[in-house]
């Protein structure tokens, strides 16, 4: 399974990729043939409190599936848009 971190106008630190990696890897267990996860971390304007936005593109077995949530920080972004990918991925298994 291939994974690309983007990061838009900002570097991640080594923390929060190690963070992305550790979770992105749990996708597996729901489709064993997990081709592509793209994440891409952002920024949002203004500066508030929940401006970090990510977005992750994943490509399976099912066919493709999109999240994206923005919350206080980028772990919590990245939480809750996995729930949101595991959800779709399971309705699409299940329509099989």
């Amino acid at each position: 399974m291939e994974v690309k971190i983007n990061a838009v106008k900002f570097e991640p630190n080594e923390k929060l990729q190690q963070f992305i990696q550790k979770k992105v890897a749990k996708v597996e267990r729901w489709d064993a043939h997990a081709a592509l996860i793209d994440v891409t971390m952002k920024l949002v304007k203004p500066e508030t409190n929940l401006n970090k936005e990510v977005q992750i593109n994943f490509t399976g077995s099912n066919g493709k599936f999109f999240a994206s949530k923005t919350c206080d920080t980028f772990e919590e972004a990245l939480d809750l848009s996995l729930e949101a990918l595991e959800r779709q991925v399971k309705k699409a298994k299940d329509k099989e």
